[in-house]
Parts: structure tokens; C-alpha cells; sequence
């Protein structure tokens, strides 16, 4: 039954991959000369060694000239010190060469993630991002440092090995020719069908990522709905599949060594068997049959270890495919080097009929929006889950790029500016808090790491977080951990609040970020907030009437669409969403207190 073949054009596919990675040894071009200098003189050196043997015997034992033998000997002890030096120093420089580039590619490769939108994030997934950077990589590594080492070597070795031998004893050179078809075909067999596997394991090792990350995320969530069993399930379905295929890979992959071991004392009695047949016609021919049979060992042994290397690059390329898909997705966002033209002075957001849609969306998440936020007001969006409002306020410091229409900063078009120009401006405050490993202090300054003392505790006393923080063992000093998992919501909530404000933005930005506080916090916290964003735009995304009650401007979103705009009062009185929000959230009398509020207000106006 034939098997699959590795024809040259998958070969090129697999392999040019990893050569693409190749590109970052610029840097290190003479680390690079350096190691192949000492590979050339670690294979010359080795190859002189049984040619000085078969001397030895043919012109000193044989001979019984004592003196040949020993300065024979001391050039092959001189020979083999400086093929020992040289290895040494050939692996030490590929390993260090092979550790600097993989440090080089993580680097770009966490930056150029960084550079991606939101939505090109999203396609990859977090989980295999993280495979990508750690796993992969090192995959890739381990590529480029076999390349480097045995890549450069086996080669070398054969093609000066097979010609010494010919040389030596042209008789017996069909051997070597039958040892070296014998682990082609062998390598050729075991690749076919291990190769197609790799992909495979390299995607249940993202699943198994995903898994592990989205459950230990909702530890409490499994916990308090009793699903455990359903979440093992799944995991160990993912896991058993992943260690089903590894095996497999495993066992075939572990045929290798038996199989040329074989091959491997196979040559070596074969050598024996014919060389003893040529002895008996001259006793001069032993040294030629021992040199001879050095280098068919050479040559075997060179060619176990590049087998070695196809099995390593298969796997080196599959994940040097992974990476490199990163690597070359283009950011769809283009940011300005600098910014062009003069942002007014007096900061605002103005949206001129923006619409938006998902990549391979159907639909459009947000249809004709218009508005304009001005310095010292605050505009609010509120409507039902899925009506837009975390998009329309997601295009305000670009983490996506609107499908159509114009979004103006300070009187400037979002895409003339450059990427650090607008975030210096913008001041983002997310629905889920997130803070970073270290101190209370560290976070609250993240946006403004140059800021005094006397900002970061005035941005904590706005958010109204000086209580818990005085409350703590170290106070500004004490131990965040990763995710702000050691405090609770509402206070990642106000910690991030008060990042945005020690930042002192043209324009705040706050995602239904006060979800997790309290209606007395709540209702502090806007009025402490008030007096320093009397220069500054305030755009708000809630979900409670309370939160935006006082706002200037008020905008209803229904499907992606402004159904209404206006102050408290007067959606109440005009808006039909905005009055089933209302009543939703308030109770029959005070709804009713606020209904009629709102049409004296339209009487006496």
C-alpha cells in the first residue's frame, strides 16, 4: 500500500516556513560566520582522525615502526582535542544564537500583537495567542538551533565522509550508497506519516489552553450552578484526544532508533564481513577497512542525526506557520507617524452618521450615528443589551475603526492622528476592571507614571477609593495581584476610575464602568468627579437611569440606531424606549413623580 509521499513542493511549504525566521539572524551574522568556521574545522579535524589510523596500522604496525605509531599517534590526539574544542564551542554558539533569536521573535511578536485591533485579536483568541508565544516559539527555536548545529554539520560531514571513504576503499562505497537509501526511506516513511499529525496536536494544544483559561476564569460560576463534572468532561475529551495523537506520534517516531540502529550495526558487520574478504588477498588492505569502516559510521551516524533533524523541523514548521500568520496579519487600524493638522484646544467628540459592522458581519451593529459631545458636558448612551453602546464608545479611541462615516476628536478626524497622540487624549475606563500585577500605586499612575503623589491620592479620592486603600496593610504600596483578583469588583472598579482620572484626559471615556458600586458611591463619585472634567468631554455607558440622570445630553440606542436624545426630562416625555427603561427601573410612584416632573418642566418651558 504506498504512503503519502513528501513531495518537493510540501517540502519547500514546511521548511520555508521556518526559513522566514531565518531573517532575524541578521543581527548576529558573525555569531553566526563564528559557528560555521568551527563546524568546518570540528568535521575536518574528525575526518583526518581515521585516515591517521589506518596509517598507523598499515605504516607502523604492520611495519613494526614504533616511531610512526607515536607521531602518528600524537597528531591524532592533537587532531582530536581541536574537533572536541571546536564541537564545544559550535554548540555553545547555536544555542546561544538560537536563545537570542527566539528572544528577538517573542519580542516582535508580543509587540506586533499589541499593534492589532481589537477585532484581529479576537480572531486568533487569547488562548492561542499565548500557545503561540510561549509553545510556539520555542518550537521554532528548537528549529532554527538544529538547523544552526546539525543542519550545517551532517551535510558537511557526509559529503567529506563519503569522499574520504571512496578514496579510501572504493571497493566497499556501494555499502555506504545501501545505508544511506535504506534511512532515507526510512525518514521519508516515518515523516509521511507523523507530519499531517502535527498541525492537528498544535490546535488541541490551543483548545486544551482555551479550556483550561476559561475555567479556571469561571471557577465560580461551575462551582455555584454544580457543573464541574460537565467542565471535566470536556476537558479530559480535549486532553484524551491530545494524548491519543502524541502518543501515536510518539510510537512511530520511537521506530526511528531501533530501525537505524539496525542499519547502523548492519553497515558496521557488513563492512567487517567484506573487508575480512579483502584482507586475505593483502594484509595491507586492514588499515583501508578500518578507515573505511569510521567513516560508513561517520556518514550513518551524520545521517541518524539529520533525520533527527526532519523530525524536528516538521514540528518547528508547523509552529513557525502559527507564528508567522501572527507575525504577517496586517493591522487593519493605519496610524499616523505623526498627527496631522492642530487638534482645537477645546476638547470634543463628534460623530458625523458613523455606521459599523463586524468583519463577515451580515448585518451593521450601529446605522447613522450622529452626535456632538462638548467640553464641560456630559453625554450619556443607554439602551438594551445588544443596542450598540459599548461599540459607539469602543470607535472613541479607536479599537475599531468605523465602517463608514467620520469620528472627530477635538475637530480632527480620528485617522489623521498618531496612535500616541489620541490615547494621551483619551482616558478609557472599561465595564470589567482590569488591573495589573503590582502595587495599588502602580495602577493607579499606569497612564501617567511621571504624575506626583498629590495626583494619584487626589484620582483616588474622585474614584472614591481612599477609604479601602488607608484601609490596607501598606496602603498605596500594597500588593496587587494579577487581574486584581485579591480585591473586590467595586474596587477594581474604582482603582481603574481613578487611573483614567490621574491620566487627566481631554475626554473620559466610561464603559458602564460603574456597575459595581453601590448607589451611594455611585452617586459620590459623579459628584466628585464633576469639577474636574469641567475642561474635559465625558461620555458615559450605563445601564441604570441614575448613573446619567444628570447628564446634558442623553442618547437612546435601539439596534444600532439613536431613537432619542435629549436630558432626563425630556426623553421621558418624548422617548417611549427611554420611559419602559424608566419604569423598568424606578417604582410605580416614583415613576409616576418623575413623569410628571417632567411635563411641568414642558408646561413652564
Amino acid at each position: 500500500m504506498p504512503f503519502r509521499s513528501l513531495d518537493t513542493l510540501k517540502l519547500k511549504r514546511y521548511y520555508g516556513l521556518v526559513l522566514k525566521l531565518f531573517k532575524y539572524l541578521k543581527p548576529y551574522i558573525f555569531q553566526s560566520l563564528l559557528l560555521l568556521a568551527a563546524i568546518s574545522v570540528q568535521v575536518w579535524t574528525s575526518l583526518q582522525l581515521p585516515a591517521l589510523m589506518a596509517k598507523i596500522i598499515n605504516d607502523g604496525i604492520v611495519r613494526g615502526d614504533l616511531d610512526f605509531v607515536w607521531n602518528a599517534g600524537v597528531q591524532m590526539l592533537g587532531f582530536a582535542l581541536l574537533s572536541s574544542a571546536c564541537a564545544f564551542l559550535a554548540n555553545f554558539l547555536s544555542a546561544w544564537v538560537g536563545s537570542a533569536v527566539t528572544r528577538d521573535i517573542r519580542n516582535d511578536f508580543f509587540q506586533h500583537v499589541l499593534s492589532l485591533s481589537i477585532s484581529e485579536v479576537d480572531n486568533f483568541s487569547t488562548a492561542s495567542l499565548i500557545t503561540r508565544t510561549m509553545d510556539d516559539v520555542f518550537q521554532a527555536q528548537q528549529g532554527i538551533t538544529m538547523t544552526l548545529s546539525v543542519g550545517l554539520r551532517a551535510p558537511l560531514t557526509c559529503v567529506l565522509a563519503i569522499g574520504q571513504a571512496i578514496a579510501t576503499a572504493p571497493d566497499m562505497t556501494w555499502i555506504i550508497a545501501l545505508a544511506v537509501l535504506i534511512i532515507v526511506s526510512l525518514t521519508i516513511l516515518i515523516m509521511s506519516i507523523v507530519m499531517p499529525k502535527f498541525n492537528k496536536i498544535r490546535k488541541l494544544a490551543d483548545r486544551i489552553t482555551m479550556l483550561a483559561r476559561e475555567n479556571l476564569t469561571g471557577l465560580r460560576v461551575i462551582r455555584a450552578f454544580n457543573n464541574q463534572s460537565h467542565e471535566e468532561y470536556k476537558f479530559n475529551r480535549t486532553n484524551e484526544e491530545n494524548a491519543k495523537l502524541s502518543v501515536f506520534v510518539d510510537v512511530i517516531m520511537s521506530l526511528q532508533n531501533p530501525l537505524i540502529s539496525l542499519v547502523f550495526n548492519g553497515t558496521t558487520l557488513l563492512c567487517i564481513w567484506i573487508g575480512i574478504t579483502l584482507i586475505t588477498k593483502d594484509i595491507a588492505y586492514l588499515g583501508n577497512m578500518m578507515a573505511f569502516m569510521q567513516y560508513a559510521i561517520q556518514v550513518v551516524m551524520f545521517f541518524l542525526f539529520l533525520t533527527m533533524l526532519f523530525v524536528i523541523l516538521p514540528r518547528a514548521s508547523v509552529s513557525a506557520r502559527r507564528v508567522n500568520e501572527v507575525l504577517a496579519t496586517k493591522p487593519k487600524i493605519k496610524w499616523q507617524p505623526e498627527t496631522i493638522g492642530k487638534p482645537a484646544l477645546e476638547p470634543s467628540v463628534e460623530f458625523r452618521h458613523v455606521d459599523f459592522a463586524y468583519p463577515d458581519a451580515d448585518e451593521k451593529v450601529l446605522q447613522n450615528i450622529s452626535f456632538t459631545a462638548k467640553t464641560g458636558e456630559t453625554t450619556a448612551f443607554i439602551g438594551s443589551t445588544g443596542s450598540g453602546k459599548s461599540t459607539l464608545i469602543n470607535l472613541v479611541p479607536r479599537f475599531y475603526e468605523a465602517t463608514s462615516g467620520e469620528v472627530k476628536i477635538n475637530g480632527l478626524n480620528l485617522q489623521d492622528y498618531s496612535e500616541h497622540d489620541l490615547m494621551r487624549r483619551v482616558g478609557f475606563v472599561p465595564q470589567r476592571g482590569v488591573l495589573f500585577e503590582g502595587t495599588v500605586k502602580s495602577n493607579i499612575l499606569f497612564g501617567a507614571p511621571d504624575a506626583d503623589e498629590k495626583t494619584m491620592r487626589e484620582a483616588a479620592r474622585v474614584a472614591q477609593a481612599t477609604e479601602f486603600i488607608e484601609n490596607l496593610d501598606k496602603k498605596y504600596e500594597s500588593h496587587i495581584a494579577q487581574g486584581g483578583t485579591n480585591v473586590s469588583g467595586g474596587q477594581r472598579q474604582r482603582l481603574s476610575i481613578a487611573r483614567a482620572i490621574a491620566k487627566n484626559p481631554d475626554i473620559y471615556v466610561f464603559d458602564d464602568s460603574f456597575s459595581a458600586l453601590d448607589m451611594k458611591t455611585d452617586a459620590e463619585l459623579r459628584k466628585a468627579l464633576k469639577p474636574i472634567t469641567k475642561s474635559a468631554v465625558t461620555l458615559i455607558v450605563a445601564q441604570r437611569i441614575s448613573t446619567i440622570r444628570d447628564a446634558e445630553q442623553i442618547i437612546v440606542l435601539d439596534k444600532g440606531k439613536i431613537v432619542g436624545r435629549g436630558t432626563h426630562t425630556t426623553l421621558l416625555r418624548d422617548c417611549a424606549i427611554y420611559r419602559e427603561i424608566a419604569k423598568s427601573q424606578f417604582s410605580d410612584r416614583e415613576y409616576a413623580a418623575e413623569l410628571q416632573k417632567a411635563e411641568k418642566e414642558a408646561k413652564d418651558a
